[in-house]
């Protein structure tokens, strides 16, 4: 069984970004979350000793595990939205789908202003992502028996019927404004690594891979550094084998859903529909597509948590190594590594967009 598949955008064009994609806008995403409380820019983690492993000059990870205290990063975009959402502050209620890093975020940005946050997640959540969400003030967690995607579409319904304000990281027809800030919203991680780079001296990357369930996150980040960067990095989108969604839109030309209940332990990437708000930057700019078996993001795990001798530990999930392990499975493959053009002058930066939010199956993996 293949663990990881490349494939090779036929029609990335590297030169258009949607209207909303500005300087300035991306300023005002940065300004705003320096107002939040308990804010600082998350740790860039250096890696040498793996550098010198894989024959390239540098590997940066993102460890998002510290973000507010709520061990991943998804908080970045709710917080815009909301406050894009209630500019006056003034939060009623709030209503969203998730696997347990997005509703954990939205709860939190909804509490903090005073207002009620309701969460739906789909079947097979773990325990530990629901209780996580439930302990935020008094958010409701109701976990349905349905997929990712039919849990979209529950959740939206509540919102209608109720009166509430629907916070989700997805567009559809006549609801565009409030995932857009929710993807602008994640350009703030982009800005912190850039600044940290060159605090090091290190330089823009050459490369990075960004982990992707509906997209929104890899859009954000790939929208900011295509902006803002002298010269973008080659980019790669990662996703779990089963749910591959933008790979398979990708592949075949139209938006396309992947149905069924799929399988994997990366839970944050076990979505079903990209958000087709993100597809044209992705179309755009990454010109790198990877899906990977769950053994690609365990690997990870593990390297992470028990690092070489000049690094520091992460504790960094599955969804939130994935994009390390997909990495690591190119430089094991000498095609792959010559197609995305790794050497001796790459600099790769990486994202670890959650830390142990399954604390029984990490600690299980990382034992190995």
């Amino acid at each position: 069984m293949s663990l990881l598949e490349l494939v090779v955008n036929p029609n990335s064009g590297r030169n258009i970004l949607p209207d909303c994609c500005t300087p300035e806008t991306f300023a005002d995403v940065r300004a705003f979350h320096r107002t939040l409380p308990g804010y600082q820019p998350t740790p860039l983690v250096a890696l040498p000793d793996l550098a010198k492993e894989v024959g390239v000059k540098g590997v940066y990870i993102k460890d998002e595990s510290k973000r507010f205290g709520l061990n991943a990063f998804k908080a970045l975009g709710a917080s815009y939205a909301i406050h894009k959402l209630f500019p006056d502050g003034n939060v009623g209620l709030t209503v969203t789908a998730t696997d347990g890093n997005h509703g954990k975020g939205m709860a939190w940005s909804t509490h903090r202003l005073g207002g009620h946050a309701v969460v739906f997640m789909p079947a097979g959540t773990v325990a530990s992502r629901v209780e996580a969400t439930r302990a935020i003030g008094d958010t409701e967690v109701t976990v349905t028996d349905l997929n990712y995607d039919g849990t979209v579409a529950t959740a939206a319904a509540y919102a209608k019927e109720h009166g509430g304000h629907l916070v989700q990281d997805t567009a559809f027809a006549g609801y565009e404004e409030v995932p857009e800030n929710i993807t602008l919203g994640y350009s703030t991680m982009a800005a912190e690594a850039l600044e940290e780079l060159a605090a090091l001296g290190v330089g823009e990357p050459t490369h990075t891979f960004l982990q992707a369930g509906v997209g929104s996150m890899a859009g954000g980040v790939a929208a900011y550094l295509a902006e803002t960067c002298k010269n973008p990095p080659a980019m790669a989108v990662v996703e779990a084998w089963e749910s591959a969604c933008v790979l398979e839109s990708i592949r075949q030309g139209r938006l396309v859903t992947i149905e069924g209940h799929t399988q994997t332990s990366m839970a944050g990437l076990n979505c079903g529909t990209p958000n087709p708000q993100v597809m044209p930057i992705l179309q755009e700019w990454a010109q790198f597509y990877i899906r990977c078996q769950d053994e690609v993001t365990f690997r990870a795990m593990r390297r992470l948590a028990h690092p070489g001798p000049h690094e520091t530990a992460v504790i960094s999930g599955e969804s939130g190594a994935s994009g390390l392990g997909a990495f690591l499975a190119v430089m094991d493959n000498p095609e792959y590594r010559k197609t995305m053009g790794f050497d001796e002058t790459s600099v790769i930066l990486l994202f670890s967009t959650e830390g142990d939010t399954d604390p029984d199956h990490y600690k299980a993996v990382v034992a190995d």
